[in-house]
């Protein structure tokens, strides 16, 4: 089961820039560190433009960019440090890795 990751973002928005940047380092290296099955990807992100994709942002409760959300939920509404994006991202990846184990037992 991969995490779907969506990071809102708006034409001239200085800051998305560097979180998305942020993101696909953290996203890298977290499946490196985690040297999971071949071919498996943990994460899943991609990039949403507000201005094309209103109606999901507002769904969201997207107010501002960068946003991010995570398996379909608004999680920051800024950009967050790489600590607690990091945390929040294995703690959502254990969560995940649980209730696969739970099911299939």
């Amino acid at each position: 089961m991969s995490i779907k990751i969506e990071i809102f973002s708006s034409p001239g928005c200085s800051k998305c820039g560097h979180a998305k940047e942020l993101l696909r380092k953290l996203v890298a290296e977290l499946s490196d560190e985690l040297n999971g099955e071949a071919g498996h990807r943990p994460f899943q992100w991609c990039e949403v433009n507000i201005l094309e994709e209103l109606d999901h942002a507002v769904e969201l409760g997207v107010l501002s960019t960068p946003s991010i959300a995570i398996d379909n939920k608004l999680v920051f509404t800024s950009l967050p440090s790489t600590r607690k994006l990091r945390s929040e991202l294995l703690s959502r990846l254990s969560l995940a890795t649980h209730h696969d184990h739970t099911v299939t037992a």
